[in-house]
């Protein structure tokens, strides 16, 4: 947002500005190469886990590490929501650490790393339209262009995911595998959405750590299941889970939570496009995954929409003009 000084004070260096972005930057930089190591993690430890047990597992682990930074911090400022404040947390608690993480565990069962991300990234247009209609941060008409060319090569993913790998293969599993995806990414969207004004109250930690503690509550009936499921799955299983709690969840979700106390949520929203593109090398590299010859042209026809997205209408000479004045 742009800032004014009046006449006859001393401008502020612009250092803080330049300081606050580099910051922002980095902590989604940070969020994208957790975020997309995540869909192959959950991917290689889920013939281990069912999708509710990995999910309390994940965010159990999370909620205990973040602890340690945020109990400290509200024993010091006892700073606590208040009744109506809870609402929003109580939201983006259920809908984005406890349902998306299920419908995303769910998914994985059926559809490789790399489609699932690809799935996922119509999410960023959700947050785009989303945003401008609550949050008044615009509503260009680029962004229904875009909007539809990615829509149209989510409609080629679930095209290619719906073919039989195999012949006599059903469909049928993997169909679902899409559904679930797109669930996973109506929800983050609505909870991106949410969590933004929360933000201007509470430190990225704190709201991240309240949300996954309201998740975590959520999962608790699958926690009979989380458990036999430990002791049966190999070291490297439950090793996987591990990292998947503290670094794609408990890391990246504050990192995210801080860049968008920054950054326009329709803005910082277009950064985890880059998340598909990186999850399919992590998972090729790792795990020999590649998403069919289908599923990645639809895959580029989504960065190509959700680039669209971000095109703005040039301004007149006029405009122009005043610009440069």
């Amino acid at each position: 947002m742009a800032s004014s000084t009046p006449v006859g004070t001393t401008a502020l260096p612009p250092a803080p500005a330049s300081r606050i972005k580099a910051l922002g930057a980095a902590a989604m930089a940070v969020t994208v190469v957790l975020w997309a190591s995540a869909f192959v993690g959950i991917r290689a430890i889920g013939p281990h886990f069912s999708p509710g047990s990995l999910t309390l597992g994940r965010l159990a682990i999370a909620a205990v590490v973040l602890a340690v930074l945020v109990l400290p911090q509200l024993l010091k400022s006892r700073l606590l929501p208040r009744s109506r404040e809870w609402w929003p947390i109580l939201a983006y608690g259920v809908m984005w650490f406890g349902g998306y993480n299920v419908a995303l565990n769910a998914a994985e069962h059926v559809l490789d790393a790399g489609t699932s991300a690809l799935l996922i990234n119509v999410n960023p247009i959700l947050v785009a339209i989303m945003a401008g209609l609550v949050l008044k941060e615009g509503f260009p008409r680029w962004l229904i262009i875009g909007s539809m060319v990615a829509f149209a090569g989510v409609a080629l993913i679930a095209v290619g995911t719906g073919q039989p790998s195999a012949p006599g293969e059903s469909p049928t599993a993997d169909a679902a595998g899409v559904l679930l995806c797109l669930l996973a990414a109506v929800l983050a969207a609505v909870s991106v959405i949410i969590q933004k004004p929360v933000l201007r109250k509470f430190p990225a930690a704190q709201a991240t750590w309240f949300g996954i503690m309201v998740g975590a509550l959520c999962c608790l009936p699958f926690a009979g299941q989380l458990v036999s499921e430990v002791q049966a799955a190999p070291p490297e299983a439950t090793m996987g889970l591990a990292y998947l709690g503290i670094f794609p969840t408990a890391i990246a979700f504050t990192t995210w939570a801080y860049a968008l106390s920054l950054i326009e949520a329709g803005k910082l929203a277009a950064t985890t496009y880059l998340v598909p593109g990186t999850t399919i090398l992590i998972s090729w590299l790792l795990l020999g995954e590649i998403p069919t010859t289908l599923g990645l042209v639809g895959g580029l026809v989504c960065l190509v929409g959700v680039g669209l997205t971000r095109r703005r209408t040039r301004p007149g000479r006029g405009a122009k003009q005043k610009v440069l004045r």
